[in-house]
């Protein structure tokens, strides 16, 4: 890549959000283990704070497994308005620097600042004032990886956690990959990172040795792709606004799932993260799927489609509930499960809401 087509990335990612959030608005929650979600018994974790962290407290993770690793863990139920309100002030934010945003969740996003509204020449400068800005107007804290691409930005955002910023320049992408754990990799689960240790694959260096048509011999498709990260490749634009085909989102679980109402929970953060774009977005789609994996790694789905486009986020919900109650009687535990919207309505805002500016 000539030096002039050297582009500038960064990855912003919101320390333990859900959760700090809940800590910021309730000091006699600082300093304490928390976890937001449900501590009934079939309750599953949805964020922890880092203080949960220390124990072993994960998202996904049910919340009687959660409170057994730590007993002294405070459950609070999530405030997802509040959540998508504070989102939106930080979005802000990034768009004072660049128009060029794709947000990936609530609390993470890419943003290309190659040439940036402010005319500034460091992308660590830019980060570091946006990580200033946000906790100005926020009080919350956030990391940033910078590089670039998109790949090594969202691997550099993990390196300070939580509140600092890391630089992978382009001298040194192909050094920082090779040292990795190929687990550590962002596309890369822990299945198929097993996968490839069977196969004598632990590091970036061991997955650039192979050449591509072992990976794909092996792992399909995805081994073009395994084939260029691990050459600190990623060509991906950061897309702001794109036309999508489908939106979706997914959680694996720390223990497999077999009760209606661990499903129910379970599928939830998807369907908030799923609406959350359509709200922003102005879109909105006709076709729900759940997507499941069950224990043994079989994996299924269910569709339901509607004449016209999904409303709102309670016909989403009821609709994914009825997909999940088809599941039932269970013939084994589920340790996955997603929720995508298809059949997009790309064309028609949502009626009676005003879209935000800037992205």
């Amino acid at each position: 890549m000539a030096p002039d087509s050297i582009r500038k990335i960064i990855h912003l990612d919101m320390d333990a959000f859900y959760a700090s959030v809940e800590q910021r608005d309730n000091p006699e929650l600082r300093g304490r283990p928390v976890a937001v979600g449900g501590a009934r018994e079939r309750g599953v974790v949805a964020a922890a704070s880092y203080e949960a962290r220390e124990y072993g407290v994960r998202s996904a993770m049910p919340s009687v497994t959660a409170l057994r690793k730590c007993p002294e863990l405070v459950f609070v139920p999530p405030r997802f308005a509040v959540y998508k309100e504070i989102s939106r002030q930080i979005r802000a934010i990034f768009a004072e620097y660049t128009p060029l945003i794709e947000p990936l969740s609530l609390d993470e996003a890419y943003l290309d600042v190659t040439h940036n509204l402010k005319q500034l020449e460091s992308a660590t400068q830019i980060a570091r004032e946006i990580r200033a800005k946000i906790l100005q107007e926020t009080q919350l804290t956030a990391s940033a990886g910078i590089s670039y691409n998109k790949f090594l930005a969202k691997l550099a955002s993990d390196y300070r956690k939580p509140n600092g910023q890391f630089v992978v320049r382009p001298e040194h992408g192909l050094a920082f990959v090779a040292g990795l754990a190929v687990g550590q990799f962002h596309g890369i689960g822990p299945v198929t990172a097993a996968r490839m240790n069977q196969l004598g694959i632990f590091t970036g260096a061991d997955l650039r040795d192979q050449p591509v048509e072992f990976l794909q011999q092996h792992f399909g498709k995805a081994g073009r792709y395994y084939h260029a990260i691990a050459r600190a490749e990623d060509h991906r634009p950061v897309e702001a606004d794109r036309l999508r085909k489908s939106v979706g989102s997914e959680t694996t679980f720390a223990q497999d799932l077999t009760a209606f109402t661990d499903l129910l929970d379970g599928l939830r953060p998807s369907i908030e993260e799923v609406w959350e774009y359509c709200q922003r977005s102005g879109i909105l789609g006709r076709t729900v799927t759940v997507k499941v994996k069950f224990a043994d790694f079989q994996q299924i789905t269910r569709s339901r489609s509607s004449v016209g486009a999904i409303p709102s986020q309670a016909v989403l919900e009821r609709l994914c509930r009825e997909l999940v109650e088809g599941l039932f009687p269970l013939e084994k535990g589920v340790r996955l499960l997603g929720v995508t919207l298809s059949n997009l309505n790309t064309g028609q805002p949502m009626a009676g809401r005003q879209l935000t500016l800037g992205f």
